[in-house]
């Protein structure tokens, strides 16, 4: 089962999971969203891969390592992290409210959009 982790519980998370490897949060928005707004890894590796290019791209992942996917509001890093779980990935966990609730709980000077 895949974890829902609010952007305040972020740094819980990965400070539970960074027994198993350097932690990831997994950014699965286009490239003209991460134009308009983006987050700084802040303990934590951050890895973007649009979710439409995951799977030709899934060698770029290891399943060992922690990782907490992110998107706008949650829901297409949900997918994501059900995919990544299906395909034997062990620590994963989903944004919930994704980049536009970071802004809200986390970073106001992220924009919203």
């Amino acid at each position: 089962m895949v974890q829902h982790v609010r952007p305040l519980q972020l740094k819980d998370w990965l400070e539970a999971v960074r027994g198993h490897g350097k932690p990831v949060v997994l950014d699965v928005r286009e490239p003209h969203e991460l134009q308009t707004a983006s987050i700084k890894a802040d303990g934590f590796e951050l890895i973007t891969i649009p979710m439409g290019v995951i799977p030709p791209r899934l060698s770029e992942l290891d399943p060992s390592q922690p990782i907490a996917c992110l998107c706008h509001h949650g829901g297409r890093s949900m997918q994501v992290a059900n995919f990544l779980k299906a395909r034997g990935f062990k620590h994963v966990a989903n944004v919930a409210g994704g980049i536009n609730a970071w802004s809200v709980e986390i970073d106001p000077s992220v924009p919203r959009y």
